[in-house]
């Protein structure tokens, strides 16, 4: 998904923040507004962030720096590449301190994992690891192999929260993660000739020990920090490009956001260079806003009146996944890296990317990983019924063709 000419990245995490490339650029608005366009190097790819300078006092290049340190902060946290990250030291079977963040984000992934039927799974690690989609370079298991990984995967082998994990003076291991106790009596057995050679000697992965994967919504619970951070300092009009997207307001022209969802087809690893459609916001005015003349002007610029925001009064967040990145193929059979965490192997549907508007990019990030995972029918409907989500899915047909499918309210504006 690109919004006009940003990059899009997969939902990964690699090592590090990389060092961060300062740049600042103000955009002429319409009449007296100003925006400024930063940008930097973050999670494997870059960041992108456009805010009306209007009500913040916070000078641009401070504004960087806050994004920077948010961005490390999530990379020391949640980076399964990172090893030093507090993820990367719990999935080892490190003693940690969980951060406020992590703990966060577990409980509210207890809960996608609860809603999608154990579809969303972020203890789901040993799987991804095997097929080669996870922190490790295996590929194509064979069925044993999948057997003993299902066995040690899965949110329903561990505690709702983290807090019921603690130990009493504040630390967790991920053993007691494992809310039944004759396997968390089992776990942690392993053969010595299995520790992995790092510097924390930590167990090796076959020994029952959960692993964490936190790709499927960690890139829109970062855009969602960084945006609300910006609101923080007093921005209304922007839009947050961390791989996903979040975005509130108007552009730098008085107009909607437009974002570009790229033709799902294998090879097209070029964000923005073959679209399938451009997908338009609902924008928001600012509360700000409080005259009937300044609305007037504001709606004037939009070239349409402002919508009532009955489901995304503060903000949008839209995400795109699929299958046509990240992928291989072993003697003509395509392998995804959407695995279903329930059956162990590569979702089998006609599904090829499905896009997903939602009030957070978090939200968004999750359903979309969903319905690739439950396929068509199923993400038709899970989206119909819902009143704040809105989709787009594009499948492929029995003749090798794509369709296009999408809710009422996605707004589409050219194909």
């Amino acid at each position: 998904m690109l919004p006009e000419k940003s990059n899009k990245k997969h939902k990964i995490f690699i090592p590090g923040i990389l060092a961060v490339l300062l740049s600042v650029t103000l955009i002429s608005g319409c009449e007296t507004q100003k925006y400024v366009h930063l940008k930097g190097y973050a999670q494997g790819g870059t960041w992108s962030v456009k805010y009306n300078t209007s009500g913040v006092k916070m000078r641009p290049t401070e504004v960087q720096k806050g994004i920077e340190a948010i961005l490390q902060d999530i990379d020391t946290t949640l980076s399964g590449y990172n090893k030093r990250s507090q993820l990367s030291r719990l999935n080892a079977g490190d003693t940690i301190t969980p951060s406020g963040m992590l703990r966060e984000i577990y409980k509210r992934s207890y809960n996608y994992w609860v809603e999608t039927e154990g579809a969303v799974d972020i203890a789901a690690g040993p799987l991804f690891d095997i097929w080669g989609f996870g922190f490790k370079n295996d590929s194509l298991p064979d069925a044993e192999q999948i057997r003993k990984a299902l066995a040690i995967s899965g949110m329903g082998r561990l505690v709702p929260t983290m807090e019921e994990a603690l130990m009493p003076d504040g630390r967790i291991c991920a053993k007691n993660l494992i809310a039944d106790k004759d396997a968390k009596k089992m776990a942690g057995h392993f053969n010595p000739l299995d520790l992995q050679d790092n510097a924390s000697g930590s167990l090796q992965q076959d020994s029952g020990l959960p692993r964490l994967n936190f790709n499927a919504v960690a890139q829109g619970y970062s855009c969602d920090t960084v945006a609300r951070f910006l609101a923080s300092i007093g921005a209304w009009d922007m839009l947050v490009d961390i791989g996903e997207i979040w975005c509130r307001g108007f552009n730098p022209k008085g107009q909607a956001w437009k974002v570009g969802i790229d033709n799902p087809v294998d090879g097209n690893i070029s964000p923005g260079s073959d679209l399938s459609g451009i997908w338009q916001s609902d924008p928001i005015a600012s509360p700000n806003i409080k005259t009937s003349m300044e609305r007037a002007k504001a709606e004037q610029k939009n070239g349409s009146e402002l919508k009532s925001g009955k489901n995304y009064q503060n903000g949008q967040g839209i995400v795109t996944s699929g299958n046509y990145r990240k992928f291989y193929i072993r003697d003509g059979v395509k392998y995804s890296h959407t695995i279903n965490p329930k059956t162990g192997y590569p979702a089998n549907n006609t599904l090829l990317s499905a896009s997903i508007v939602a009030p957070t990019a978090e939200a968004a990030d999750a359903y979309a990983t969903y319905c690739m995972v439950i396929g068509l029918e199923a993400s038709q409907q899970f989206i119909a019924s819902r009143p704040d989500l809105e989709g787009c899915l594009i499948f492929s047909n029995p003749d090798g063709s794509m369709s296009e499918w999408r809710s009422d309210g996605f707004n589409l504006l050219q194909q």
